[in-house]
């Protein structure tokens, strides 16, 4: 980042992550480490038409890949619709996560909880179901996506990974509180996910919650702090000594998880 021979061009959308480890718990997604290995191009400063050349290529295969796994969780869960009676009036689905920013990459990593290669970026979806549903259709919807969850990561020509968590309307309201980490989580993924399938009065309604108290201007603040935390980490990291570096530096470099809302 330093060298004047050299220059680095990063591509896509930066926005809000949570983390447990920071007093704030916000950061910024890609996290430095990911932003540099997978949507960084470098080039050299004579030669900015290629190097621009090469950001764009970059920029439109992470698109690609995006608009792919979208497609992929949208006709895993339209299929349900066939074995599920009254899906779509009693359930909204939505997506969330690097699919909505049109960050999803294609590098491979392990899954967590079997260990096998998925590739890339995982697909986080939340579904919000109506307070009128039965006990026994949530178990059944459960039951049906986790099913297609194996498929997708065993199947070897897939081998993608859907985060999920299904939840009533009614935990949506007590999650708005905004108070612990968990209902600060969950609320930031139900404020930048989008519409996939479903009931859609039901997804608005989600969504004008959110509005209505206060939690979107929360986040926003947060995405604030992110960014201004973003730029002192870029700055500690380019001055610190080799020998200085520290855990806690470590981390400013790592991605964090936020797999608790879908466990």
């Amino acid at each position: 980042m330093g060298c004047p021979d050299l220059e680095i061009r990063t591509v896509g959308t930066r926005y809000l992550r949570l983390d447990r480890r920071l007093p704030e718990f916000a950061r910024l997604s890609p996290s430095i480490w990911r932003g540099f290995l997978t949507y960084s191009v470098i080039g050299l400063p004579e030669r900015p038409d290629a190097l621009a050349e090469k950001a764009d290529r970059l920029l439109s295969h992470i698109e690609a890949i995006s608009r792919s796994k979208l497609d992929v969780v949208f006709q895993t869960i339209s299929g349900l619709a066939e074995d599920l009676e009254g899906i779509k009036e009693k359930a909204c689905f939505i997506i969330a996560g690097d699919i909505v920013y049109n960050m999803s990459h294609d590098v491979p990593r392990p899954e967590r909880s079997t260990g096998k290669p998925v590739k890339g970026s995982d697909m986080d979806m939340v579904v919000v179901v109506s307070d009128r549903c039965s006990k026994a259709f949530v178990r059944r919807l459960d039951d049906a996506i986790y099913r297609e969850k194996s498929r997708l990561l065993l199947n070897p020509y897939l081998r993608e990974e859907l985060d999920y968590v299904v939840k009533p309307f009614s935990r949506v309201k007590e999650q708005i509180r905004f108070e612990s980490f968990c209902q600060i989580l969950a609320c930031k993924i139900l404020h930048e996910g989008t519409f996939l399938f479903g009931n859609e009065r039901l997804f608005h309604e989600v969504k004008t919650l959110l509005r209505k108290t206060g939690v979107i201007e929360k986040l926003e603040n947060m995405e604030c702090l992110a960014r201004k935390g973003r730029r002192d980490a870029e700055a500690l990291l380019m001055k610190v000594k080799p020998e200085e570096i520290t855990d806690e530096i470590l981390n400013l470099f790592y991605p964090s998880e936020e797999s608790e809302e879908f466990t």
